[in-house]
């Protein structure tokens, strides 16, 4: 049975769903979803790049900040990173192997986290992390907990409330392990159920963390709003058709808060999730950092008129902004709304940083020893012409360095020593 046949049969069975439930399915479905295929989607032979496709020195840059991070809380004995949907694992590597060969301090203390909910990447992971993997320098989801997962994630989308109800929102039983999305009934009420985001973690809670999160919050389902109400997807003649219902209040509240209210024949995606999702993490976080880097906006942004309507389907490297095409066999993402995401981590006990692009985070980083990371394994200058150009393109606004955004919120560590943080340093130089 095909993908788009299994979600036709859920909206025969269960009545319209949200379109986050529809990205949900497309993106996680545990055999079919686009995350989950035998498929690569990374790099030349996929449909997009990412940072740690262009050169190792992302993941390396990343590591002396990380090991900045480790002796400004005081050199603890243990520290873990967590790494949200690490993917096929190229980061970590690069990040484990750079701290090996220079940080043997922070490497000995070192718990490397991978919260990878994809039974075919996780695969992958076993594969490129091998070494770090055997050693119990990294973990990932267990065989057992894999296991629990798949059963999760055959659960009908919606659960009951005690009063017959159904519950909407987000839940453990999830396509993809971190949340599921539901549609209320007439008379339920939009409430919301998110397991702990730290229940990824090896260490005990009392350990500093730092989590890591390079192009995870796009990849959240968002719902999506326009003037005629919320979207639900629905079928007609073996095709999905849009139906509008109104909004809830919780979206009504989004807009109003953090967004902007969409103007006629406009669309404009609401990221509840990664609101919630951020807001369990801050709330969970004893001691640590979060570091999310990915493509986004502010509101004023959007009040200004920019990053309205960001849905975008992406395959063998063409955008396409249809997303019903080809269910299960394209990427479907959203900008990141920033404002809200700083939002949740302060109302949750974090101090957050002013949002840098990834240009003057990675420039602060490499600046005081001239991006010697990037050119150490070059011999010949053909090599170091083409080590320039990979580094160009992720610090230039012609590559990746004005498209992406980094956002930084700490908890228990002292300001001075997160406002110190070298990532941090080249925006203010500059003020």
């Amino acid at each position: 049975m095909s993908l788009r046949h299994i979600i036709e049969q859920e909206i025969r069975e269960r009545a319209p769903i949200p379109f986050s439930r529809y990205m949900e399915l497309c993106l996680y479905h545990p055999e079919l979803g686009y995350y989950s295929r035998n498929a690569e989607q990374f790099g030349k032979a996929g449909d997009f790049y990412t940072s740690s496709d262009v050169h190792a020195v992302f993941g390396r840059l990343l590591a002396r900040q990380f090991e900045e991070i480790w002796r400004a809380i005081g050199s603890p004995a243990q520290i873990e990173i967590l790494e949200l949907g690490p993917g096929r694992g190229l980061f970590a590597e690069d990040v484990l192997a750079w701290s090996e060969k220079k940080f043997p301090g922070f490497f000995h203390a070192l718990h490397y986290s991978l919260a990878e909910r994809s039974p075919k990447l996780r695969d992958r992971l076993r594969g490129v992390l091998a070494r770090f993997l055997e050693s119990g320098i990294a973990s990932s989801v267990s065989e057992s907990a894999a296991e629990k997962d798949v059963h999760r994630r055959l659960k009908p989308w919606f659960s009951d409330t005690p009063d017959g109800t159904a519950k909407a929102g987000i839940s453990r039983d999830a396509a993809d392990g971190f949340y599921t999305t539901g549609e209320k009934t007439r008379e339920g009420t939009n409430t919301v159920v998110l397991n702990d985001a730290m229940d990824e973690r090896a260490l005990a809670p009392e350990v500093p963390v730092i989590v890591f999160a390079n192009e995870f919050f796009d990849a959240l389902p968002v719902e999506i709003l326009s003037q005629q109400g919320a979207l639900r997807v629905s079928t007609k003649d073996c095709r999905f058709v849009e139906i509008w219902v109104p909004p809830s209040a919780e979206e009504l509240e989004f807009v109003d808060r953090y967004g902007v209210h969409p103007e006629p024949g406009e669309r404009i995606e609401l990221p509840l999730l990664a609101n919630q999702y951020m807001a369990r993490l801050a709330a969970s976080m004893h001691t640590g950092i979060v570091i999310a880097v990915d493509y986004g906006y502010t509101r004023q942004e959007q009040l200004a008129g920019r990053h309205r309507g960001t849905l975008m389907a992406y395959r063998q490297h063409s955008a396409t902004p249809n997303p019903y095409a080809a269910p299960g066999e394209q990427d479907l993402t959203a900008h990141v709304n920033f404002t809200a995401l700083s939002q949740a981590a302060k109302e949750n006990g974090m101090q957050t940083q002013p949002l840098l692009t990834q240009s003057q985070f990675l420039m602060g980083i490499g600046e005081a020893n001239q991006f010697a990371d990037a050119f150490e394994d070059c011999r010949l200058p053909q090599e170091r012409a083409k080590v320039a150009l990979q580094l160009k393109h992720l610090v230039t606004p012609a590559g990746l360095g004005e498209s992406f955004h980094v956002l930084v919120a700490a908890k228990g560590l002292a300001p001075q020593h997160v406002e110190g943080l070298s990532g941090l340093s080249f925006a203010k130089s500059r003020l």
